[in-house]
Parts: C-alpha cells; structure tokens; sequence
C-alpha cells in the first residue's frame, strides 16, 4: 500500500515530485507526504483502492505532510468514498486545495470528513 517504485525508493517524478503512502500506525487508513499530481498519481491510486478494501466503517488519510493536491487527486479520493459500501473517511489536515476542490464539486459528499490543519 505505499507509494515506492520498483525498487523500493518512494515514486519520484520527472520533475522530482515525490509521493510516499503508507499505512496510518494505531487506526485503519494510510499517510501520505509529498505531492499528489499527474507524476504520482498512480500509487495515491493503489493506496486508496487498498483503503477501500481495509475499510470497515471509519478510515483515516493523514495528510499533514502533502504539500500539494491536484484535482484529478481530489477526485480518485471522492471517487474512492462514493464507492464505499458503508462508513466514511476522515482526511486529516490536508493542503488548503483540498477541502476547496471537495466544496466546488461534490458539496454534499457526506461520505468524506474533512478535519483541517
């Protein structure tokens, strides 16, 4: 569930944009630190489909140390909780765009709790 290359280091893009996803220590979800975007958006992807096979009723995504958040990612994690068969997910002070993005285009997902910075 975490977001490293082939060779165990985290996904790096071209232009050295850097993701690391891994499980959240003591409660149910995952962590991330770095950025979600077009180059990492692939294991943001894995770890959130590995999320929804984890999840129960509650899991947590802790992104206190993402810098940056593109729409494309906002969405794989809307996607993600719409597809939920039950329960919700909590986000955990994310970057600013986030909650932003989630207000613009899906107001009324309850599915998705945002707890800020």
């Amino acid at each position: 569930m975490d977001g490293t290359g082939a060779k165990g280091d985290p996904a790096r893009a071209r232009r050295g944009a850097l993701l690391d996803v891994g499980p959240l220590p003591g409660r149910p979800g995952i962590r991330a630190s770095g950025e979600i975007t077009v180059s990492t958006r692939l294991s943001w992807e894995n770890a959130l489909t590995e999320l929804s096979r984890r999840h129960t009723d509650v899991s947590y995504v802790e992104l206190s140390e993402v810098r940056f958040v593109d729409v494309a990612g906002v969405t794989a994690l809307a996607v993600t909780a719409l597809n939920l068969p039950v329960g919700r997910v909590v986000v955990e002070r994310p970057p600013p765009q986030l909650p932003r993005v989630l207000d613009l285009f899906w107001p009324s997902l309850h599915r998705i709790e945002v707890a800020p910075r």
